[in-house]
């Protein structure tokens, strides 16, 4: 029994020191597994914080080109110059040719104590009449406000309808032989599709106040006395149209039966109708007319996160206006 007893003992001591070792190893292996995954949290926080500080500096970068805060553009020149000012596509709100963005191009303009003369450099087919018609206004203001500066209307490929209306408030008028002029008309356009609802068996439901409410709804029949009043309201605006343009271009105008009928001229025939007053670029009118060959861009650049707030609040009021039936005539 004493011996085996001896025996016993040493094994149990081998037994307890092999289970100490093996727990020993498993604290050390859980304990380097620990270790890991705490470095592998350190490692990703600090390159998520980079990523973070990566697209900070993309960001800020990014309002630091294109904000009006931060840009460097001519309008800073000290020396004379000839400010231009860009109208380029469909006049309208919310538009690059809007009236905000034309007028407060004019004002910077004419605010520039090196400003020798404005040239607003046109290639348009014309839009909204409402619009036209504050640039317009605002053109004769500033030119009754700074009578030493002038405004020169200079027409590239065409400067037509709402565009013209805008170049009449000009003290000058010039373009190319073949420069399209003119179109001094009012639209409203639009489809009827009554026959093709009856056609697909498709009941149209309207439900509105007021007997006129759904009059250029296109899925009902015209009125006669509806078409009659919508004709009046485009011949108003028409009408109005043409005095503003007697009034800016005067007694230079010829006497010709079509002068005011819609119709759009070359440069060269506008000139006849004394619609311009003459043929040149932007660079001749500054040199030759102004005598400030250097030019300036005053024109107003909307920043893109302007540019993005402009194309959701467009697209809501564009979705409102079509679920409500409206439309707005144009200058063509």
């Amino acid at each position: 029994m004493s011996s085996d007893k001896w025996t016993e003992g040493p094994m149990l001591d081998r037994e307890q020191a092999s289970r100490e070792a093996e727990s020993g190893k498993a604290w050390e292996v859980i304990e380097r597994t620990m270790l890991a995954s705490v470095q592998e949290q350190r490692r990703a926080r600090r390159w998520g914080i980079f990523f973070k500080l990566l697209v900070f500096v993309y960001l800020f970068g990014a309002i630091a080109l294109f904000s009006p805060l931060f840009s460097v553009d001519g309008t800073a020149a000290m020396e004379p110059h000839t400010a231009v000012i860009e109208l380029r596509g469909p006049i309208a709100d919310q538009q690059e040719a809007s009236a905000d963005n034309l007028i407060t191009s004019l004002r910077e303009a004419f605010e520039d104590d090196n400003t020798r003369g404005v040239v607003l450099r046109i290639n348009s087919p014309g839009g909204s009449p409402v619009q036209s018609g504050y640039v317009y206004d605002e053109i004769v203001r500033l030119r009754g406000l700074h009578p030493e500066t002038r405004v020169y209307a200079v027409i590239t490929d065409i400067g037509a309808s709402g565009a013209y209306y805008i170049a009449a408030a000009a003290d000058e008028i010039y373009a190319d032989k073949a420069s399209l002029v003119g179109s001094i008309g009012v639209t409203a356009a639009g489809f009827g599709f009554v026959e093709t609802l009856d056609k697909l068996g498709v009941e149209r439901r309207v439900y509105a106040s007021g007997d006129h409410k759904t009059f250029l709804d296109p899925f009902q029949p015209e009125k006669p006395e509806e078409t009659e009043f919508w004709q009046d309201v485009l011949g108003t605006v028409h009408q109005q149209f043409i005095t503003q343009v007697k009034a800016g271009r005067g007694e230079r105008l010829k006497e010709h039966p079509d002068l005011f009928s819609g119709l759009i001229w070359s440069g060269e025939q506008a000139l006849g109708l004394g619609l311009i007053d003459g043929f040149g670029s932007t660079s001749e009118v500054a040199r030759d007319v102004i005598g400030a060959e250097e030019l300036v861009d005053f024109t107003h650049r909307e920043s893109p996160i302007e540019r993005f707030a402009r194309q959701i609040g467009a697209s809501m009021g564009n979705t409102l206006a079509t679920h409500l039936g409206l439309s707005a005539p144009l200058l063509r």
